[in-house]
């Protein structure tokens, strides 16, 4: 397999993982409300985090079980899905045409083929929203940190402790949190230095998020949307790691007992409502973690906003017993279903028996037609 066309090969098992995964989580977290696990966000988390490191690795796990076949070690395990498919077809499984069959178990093969030589209108098509796409994702990715690195660099530096700066600007209505290649950064709005209660909740708020490592998260999903961009369930994925880092810091910000309930909530309510007259600039500036995020969108559509889902998980905030228990009862099957999956979606490495049986079979329906129509003109001359 020549490298381009392993590395395509590796992309579109990349956006099937993720659609797999992402379907898996929703059957998960089904799962976990239906047992009394709502509130367990940090376990969510780690869970959505975990599943997203093995699929980045899915390219490692499939070369590793390929050497592992080579040397025989994994010789008599077959867990691809395509060989299962055509074994399955070829012992009466299901009623279909050989050569439709054979055609649709080798559409995957024949659209990276074309996609690599740019034959046919369907690749000339997807080379080019991929490219244009993925352009522009980078531009907007350029810009955004251009436009985040502009509003910290014109703030003011406030305090630092260690490798952490805090800043006081004039430019965001919003606290957030980002970081460089060596710093982190907390930014305040200059209003909140006069209201000491609101500056405590954003401190707490965005430290946590430091502490909980949700910067390098935001930045890694950032830096691949180019990439993903066609693909909803990574989107989706984006919005449940982001919703689910909020409630997270909310739970274990107030678990700390140092700041009340309901000075928290006034606090979220009131930068809200700040959020709603702020800047063009501030909204595209990425990755930064925000204390709140005012999403309009909800409302308008009828459903809960993110943050009235914030103050009623606040609300009803609950510790959680024998988490660290839960995420690994959780974790090892999350896990081995995806890394099946990882092996079951490969691309074949050489033709099996059954392969050759069904090429046999599609030959020799294709002699017969050739016969049939032969006798055919025959018999009318």
């Amino acid at each position: 397999m020549r490298a381009g066309e392993a590395l395509l090969d590796a992309f579109v098992n990349a956006n099937i993982l993720i659609c797999m995964a992402f379907v898996l989580w929703i059957a998960v977290r089904a799962l976990m409300c239906r047992v009394g696990l709502r509130h367990a966000y940090g376990t969510q988390l780690r869970l959505l985090n975990t599943v997203f490191v093995v699929v980045v690795c899915a390219p490692v796990l499939a070369l590793g079980y390929g050497m592992l076949k080579g040397a025989g070690v994994a010789g008599q395990v077959n867990v691809n899905l395509s060989d299962l498919v055509v074994s399955y077809y070829l012992n009466g499984g299901f009623e279909m045409k050989a050569s439709e069959f054979e055609g649709l178990i080798l559409a995957r093969d024949t659209f990276i083929l074309n996609v690599l030589t740019g034959a046919g209108i369907v690749a000339q098509a997807a080379i080019f929203v991929f490219l244009a796409g993925f352009v522009v994702g980078l531009v907007r990715l350029a810009y955004s940190f251009h436009c985040l690195r502009r509003i910290v660099v014109q703030s003011y530096r406030w305090r630092s402790i260690g490798r952490m700066r805090l800043h006081v600007s004039d430019r965001t209505l919003v606290p957030f949190s980002t970081r460089g290649w060596r710093r982190y950064y907390v930014v305040i709005p200059s209003h909140m230095l006069a209201a000491p209660d609101e500056l405590r909740v954003a401190l707490a708020h965005e430290l946590q998020h430091i502490r909980q490592g949700d910067l390098e998260w935001e930045i890694v999903l950032e830096a691949l949307k180019p990439l993903f961009f066609l693909n909803p369930a990574y989107h989706a994925w984006k919005r449940q790691v982001e919703a689910l880092r909020e409630f997270n810091c909310d739970s274990q910000v107030l678990s700390k007992g140092r700041i009340d309930a309901r000075a928290y909530c006034d606090t979220l309510l009131s930068v809200c409502q700040k959020t709603l007259r702020r800047d063009r600039s501030f909204v595209i500036a990425v990755p930064k973690v925000t204390l709140v995020t005012a999403d309009r969108g909800s409302l308008i559509r009828g459903k809960r906003s993110f943050l009235e889902r914030r103050i009623l998980s606040v609300l009803e905030m609950r510790q959680m017993a024998y988490e660290r228990l839960v995420f690994a009862a959780l974790v090892v099957p999350l896990v081995a279903v995806v890394a099946l999956t990882t092996l079951a979606i490969q691309r074949p490495g050489d033709w099996s028996q059954d392969r050759l049986m069904l090429s046999t079979v599609v030959n020799l329906d294709r002699l017969n037609e050739i016969n049939r129509l032969s006798t055919f003109g025959r018999i009318r001359d």
